[in-house]
């Protein structure tokens, strides 16, 4: 079986900026700005991962573990500062919620952007649209300006234009958090048929019992480095302090 991913020996660093008292900040001017008033986060560090077509794979670990952010090196969000990341086929789901939405368009106008950013032509966008605001649960809010939806409205537009790009490789982000309970459960469903028609999961979240249910395979990651790679049951096992 091909990989849909493969992820070659990334790193990824961050500055974080500390804010400092007005006498460091003084103190650090006067000596000709020696010294940083910033230090660096390894976020990941040295990350090889290979995930074959057809996989359903949780990526698990603390807040801060490096999860998220080698989701987003996945789905291009971010670029590593070394090694590299390839992808077969189209990508698609929900890094962050609204993550290509404009506040200021109505919602129709947002699915053919996010639909546009997200690989689908306008032809396919037509022919889907009415699916994709029928599973939004929109309804006569899709020519509201985006600014005035709640979050669950947000929500439900973004997730229903990522699963009907017909993705190889779909990618979720702790989004399920968010919206009412009978939408999440749709959700899980839509993945749930996205996973059995073989096509690549990979899932970010707290909910072991969700991803459990959801993933086949479980990697977990400790300040940005992979420290289990096994089935998802037994690296749940491992979160839940089991071994």
């Amino acid at each position: 079986m091909a990989n849909a991913i493969e992820i070659r020996n990334i790193n990824k660093q961050f500055v974080l900026r500390h804010t400092r008292s007005m006498k460091e900040a003084f103190v650090w001017l006067v000596k000709g700005r020696k010294g940083d008033l910033s230090e660096k986060f390894h976020a990941l560090k040295d990350v090889s991962l290979n995930i074959e077509q057809g996989e359903t794979v949780a990526l698990l670990g603390l807040n801060g573990s490096g999860k998220s952010t080698l989701l987003k090196h996945i789905s291009g969000v971010m670029r590593p500062d070394s090694g590299s990341v390839g992808t077969r086929g189209r990508v698609a789901g929900l890094i962050e919620v609204g993550a290509g939405f404009h506040h200021d368009l109505s919602g129709r106008d947002n699915v053919y952007l996010n639909g546009a950013i997200l690989g689908m032509t306008e032809e396919e966008i037509n022919e889907k649209f009415d699916s994709i605001v029928e599973f939004s649960e929109i309804g006569q809010f899709i020519d509201t300006e985006v600014k005035f939806y709640s979050s669950g409205m947000y929500l439900r537009l973004a997730f229903s234009v990522a699963v009907h790009t017909d993705p190889e490789v779909f990618l979720v982000d702790e989004i399920l958090a968010v919206g009412d309970e009978p939408f999440q459960k749709k959700c899980i469903d839509k993945i749930k048929e996205l996973a059995g028609e073989g096509k690549t999961l990979v899932v970010v979240s707290h909910d072991l019992d969700l991803v459990s249910r959801i993933c086949e395979r479980g990697v977990l990651l400790e300040h940005g480095q992979i420290i289990m790679d096994a089935p998802v049951t037994e690296v749940v096992n491992r979160m839940r302090g089991g071994s």
